[in-house]
């Protein structure tokens, strides 16, 4: 039973959202009709479009006339990273996904920080990622990245939204005293921190104000909103799903050099509530450093992190999978039921004329193998119309599995009354021991309902 909510806090804005609430928006509201030249300047949001189209103009007019003090440079790029963070650290892993605590004063460098990438007021922006979660690659993802890399990276911005975002519960961030401060406070925050706080440090520290605008702010800003723009598009492009591949998330290591550690984006995608991005000790992700580093001077907390047994899971199940595809472009022996059931005076008689060997239970046809076989062609016919299962099996060489799998190959019989009793595991040929089997391919009564929800996929036979 769920606790009751106090009654000063306010409604999960998805707590009355149906079961079925993907496929009935879908159907109940329509979208708006597609962007077409004869409507697209009605259609543009002209304020994104001014930020996003002017910032960069600005900035190459600028560099042409502005010269770069090295002083200038070092502070753009630390100052890069620095509101990079607040994103990256801020908006996405810490409200947006509420990954770890926060103190006070970190939240307000945070929020600030944030401000000065400008991206939009955290609510907004969590608001919007957490509708990406929810319903990633469906009409509800406010930044599709099946509608193409250039509408997940800027188009979604610049061109109205053809429909409304999903339903997501931004509660957590309503009661939130920081965020209701930076929300409110949002113009001046973002102006400050994103042109006149840079402007001031390098026009007081070296005396270079025009370069301070141009480089630290307008320049820094465009670097900015491109590397956080490419976890929406890069991250859902390039690389690997080492995790789950039912949709389009990705990792891979130039993704994470541009978007200061975001790029292992497909196992964020699975375990979005872990303070991480990279999980291992060499991967690039300055943002996980910087917040364990909070955590270590006492400024960040209770940072979580998914069971590694868990994680090891979902990468075992895309290696399973990867091996049933490997294992279903490849030929395999017969089933016993393929084949015919020979009595052992039938086989003895056709042994007179082809050369068939028992083997296990199963007789083997080895005309193709006899002038092949490596212990010489006089081991194969002295066992022509026998059962040679003990001498196969160490009696006389003690076979290896590459012998074993092209044996189960040459089978053309089954003899009737089966095996000697002992010699059943020796009848399943070595790369069938660990055949990748889907659930639905299993005898088990319990491989139904509980591991339905695989797809069938990456489970041991």
């Amino acid at each position: 039973m769920l606790p009751e909510q106090p009654k000063d806090d306010p409604l999960a804005g998805d707590a009355d959202v149906p079961d079925n609430y993907v496929q009935y928006t879908l159907k109940k509201e329509k979208s708006l009709p597609p962007v077409q030249l004869s409507n697209i300047l009605n259609e543009l949001n002209w304020l994104n479009v001014a930020i996003l189209g002017v910032t960069p103009i600005v900035a190459i007019i600028g560099v042409c006339y502005t010269k770069l003090q090295w002083q200038t440079a070092v502070f753009a790029a630390i100052y890069y990273y620095f509101t990079g963070l607040g994103i990256t650290a801020g908006y996405h892993r810490l409200w947006a996904h509420r990954s770890y605590n926060a103190s006070k004063p970190l939240q307000y460098i945070l929020a600030a920080l944030g401000a000065g990438s400008v991206e939009g007021s955290i609510k907004w922006w969590a608001r919007g990622h957490r509708a990406h979660h929810r319903y990633t690659d469906t009409d509800l993802d406010p930044y599709n990245a099946h509608k193409g890399l250039l509408w997940s990276h800027v188009g979604w911005m610049i061109i109205k939204p053809r429909r409304k975002p999903g339903a997501a519960d931004v509660s957590d961030l309503t009661r939130n005293p920081i965020i209701k401060w930076q929300h409110k406070n949002y113009i001046w925050l973002m102006l400050i921190m994103a042109f006149i706080v840079p402007t001031l440090v390098c026009g007081l520290g070296w005396g270079d104000w025009k370069g301070g605008y141009v480089y630290a702010g307008v320049m820094r800003l465009t670097f900015v909103h491109h590397s956080t723009f490419c976890v929406n598009s890069l991250a859902h492009w390039l690389g690997d799903a080492p995790f789950d591949d039912k949709h389009t998330p990705k990792d891979h290591l130039v993704t994470a050099l541009v978007t200061i550690g975001e790029g292992y984006h497909n196992f964020h995608h699975q375990f979005p509530m872990d303070y991480r991005n990279a999980i291992r000790w060499y991967q690039y992700d300055p943002t996980k450093w910087f917040i364990w580093v909070c955590q270590q001077v006492g400024l960040a907390s209770h940072l979580k992190v998914f069971p590694d047994n868990e994680v090891r899971k979902g990468q075992l199940t895309m290696e399973l999978k990867k091996l049933r595809a490997t294992q279903e472009h490849l030929t395999w022996p017969s089933d016993s039921n393929d084949l015919v059931v020979i009595s052992w005076e039938s086989f003895r008689e056709q042994a007179k004329t082809r050369p068939l060997i028992v083997v296990a239970g199963f007789i083997h046809d080895v005309s193709d193998f006899l002038d092949e076989h490596p212990g010489g062609r006089h081991l194969l016919v002295k066992n022509i119309g026998k059962d040679a299962t003990t001498a196969f099996f160490g009696g006389i060489y003690n076979h290896s599995n590459a012998a074993h799998n092209l044996l189960s190959m040459k089978r053309v019989g089954v003899l009737h009354g089966g095996m000697a009793h002992g010699t059943e595991d020796k009848a399943v040929p070595p790369s069938q021991r660990l055949r990748i089997a889907r659930y639905n391919e299993m005898g088990s009564p319990y491989a139904s309902s509980a591991l339905s929800q695989s797809d069938g996929e990456g489970l041991m036979g």
